[in-house]
């Protein structure tokens, strides 16, 4: 891992130039770079830390599409927008298991199945969490 001249840690990437990567490994790995950089970042920013073979337009599709999900935010910055993730990464895979709960229309049972496939030792945290008081 390298860092790039404003000092953000590139993100390395794939090295065949024409290998297709999954849609969420690049939206995960321009999320990488924005979360690292701890201020916005243009498309051409972005695609410089990532230090891989992708067209501009490429990474502004994606930081398009991140921000249409509201993951992203962006302001104005000459006649483009710079990013800024919306959210820690922590707090965008608590969005995700939200949407995920959301998609059934039977929440006690998915609850139900996901914390009967916990460990014991994220029962416990979940327990926690769940009676503060009880500590």
């Amino acid at each position: 891992m390298t860092v790039d001249e404003d000092g953000v840690r590139d993100v390395p990437m794939t090295d065949a130039k024409d290998e297709r990567r999954p849609a969420g490994e690049l939206e995960a790995s321009v999320m990488a770079v924005l979360w690292a950089a701890g201020a916005p970042r243009t498309p051409g920013q972005v695609q410089r830390s990532l230090g891989a073979e992708l067209a501009r337009t490429t990474v502004t599709t994606i930081l398009t599409r991140l921000h249409d999900k509201g993951v992203v935010e962006r302001s104005r910055q000459g006649r483009g927008y710079a990013y800024y993730p919306v959210q820690d990464a922590h707090g965008l895979t608590a969005r995700r298991m939200h949407s995920e709960l959301d998609r059934d229309t039977d929440r006690e049972t998915v609850l139900a199945r996901f914390v009967a496939q916990l460990s014991p030792q994220d029962e416990r945290v979940l327990r926690d969490l769940l009676e503060p008081g009880e500590r």
